[in-house]
């Protein structure tokens, strides 16, 4: 179930609010700017399925809100626990950093945990099959597949050359529950 936990940014060992009520999540991630919206994710997908078929799957989705953002191109991150660079890439995604751009996400099966840096707080939410995350431009971030990744989610980018980030140097995420058993609070 979606679950949003926010903590102190020099704490990440008890959060002040965990909560999965979706009007609530909604509310709490519009105060430091982001969008959450629960999206219908009707079509079945795995992480099996080629980008091409996924992004076929939720073509009409996928015009809407490029219209409504902006937004260039999409393209689908697919993560599997078989999947050969699982550890690089959760280390990649491990490490706060920004985008000059906004960050959007709908997750279309699985799971991840986005950990959103602004001000004093940071605010973690698991998001999962029907969560559209909208995260502004140079936001501090990071993002978890846990150890044994299962998600398919459709990015959408203004950049064409997609995904790219510029990492802050921080070591904040270290100090921080991951998604994985005894981590994250997951309700």
């Amino acid at each position: 179930m979606t679950t949003l936990s926010i903590y102190e940014a020099d704490n990440g060992s008890r959060p002040l609010l965990t909560t999965q009520d979706p009007t609530q999540i909604r509310e709490r991630l519009a105060r430091i700017g982001v969008d959450f919206e629960r999206w219908s994710a009707d079509v079945e997908v795995s992480g099996t399925d080629t980008q091409e078929h996924i992004l076929a799957a939720y073509g009409q989705w996928l015009q809407d809100l490029k219209q409504r953002g902006g937004y260039a191109t999409a393209d689908v991150i697919s993560l599997t626990p078989d999947h050969p660079d699982k550890v690089a890439l959760r280390g990649k995604f491990l490490r706060e950093h920004i985008h000059t751009e906004d960050e959007v996400r709908f997750f279309v099966a699985g799971r991840g945990a986005f950990y959103l840096h602004v001000g004093r707080q940071v605010s973690a939410i698991i998001c999962e099959r029907g969560d559209l995350l909208r995260v502004p431009a140079n936001t501090p971030h990071w993002f978890d597949t846990g150890p044994s990744p299962s998600l398919v989610a459709i990015r959408v980018f203004t950049n064409p050359q997609g995904w790219v980030a510029q990492y802050t140097g921080q070591a904040i995420a270290e100090g921080f529950p991951r998604l994985e058993p005894g981590g994250l609070p997951l309700g």
